[in-house]
């Protein structure tokens, strides 16, 4: 598959192959519809954010971590390299930009991220049942997404 980025063409409606499903959802997450996300995973699940040591297994868990990452990083896009898809599983390859803002004193400045990684689900009957993301930790700067979770980690 050729580099493209994931647009807001690629519904979420009737989406049936596990590739179709990851492209969808990230689609969607670029579009900040976390709500149309969650409806994507099944109700037993898990979601496991690996650079960041987070794992949700509860929907408004979920839906809470995709809210909180659109107010950390407005700006933030999935770009997908490619996509693999094996029985029921799905991989997407991608690589995410956006900026992070911080003040010192009355100075703001703006850093720009750009992060590889990648996702890999597990879907059954239509549904997300597994998630992993897969990425570099320091070079997201999405330390501080994390701490905002890390009383509430489900195992």
């Amino acid at each position: 598959m050729s580099t493209s980025s994931v647009n807001a063409d690629t519904a979420l409606i009737g989406a049936s192959t596990p590739a179709h499903i990851l492209k969808s959802i990230l689609a969607a997450l670029n579009q900040g519809k976390v709500s149309e996300v969650a409806d994507q995973f099944d109700d037993h699940f898990t979601f496991k954010d690996h650079a960041l040591d987070l794992e949700f297994t509860d929907k408004e868990r979920l839906i809470e971590f995709f809210r909180k990452s659109r107010e950390f990083f407005r700006d933030s896009a999935v770009e997908v390299d490619s996509t693999f898809a094996c029985g029921d599983h799905a991989i997407a390859v991608w690589k995410l930009t956006a900026t992070q803002t911080e003040s010192y004193g009355s100075q703001h400045y703006r850093f720009p991220i750009v992060v590889e990684g990648s996702t890999i689900i597990s879907v059954k009957n239509g549904r997300v049942i597994r998630w992993s993301d897969y990425y570099d930790q320091i070079t997201s700067r999405r330390i501080g997404l994390a701490s905002s979770f890390k009383d509430g980690i489900e195992y």
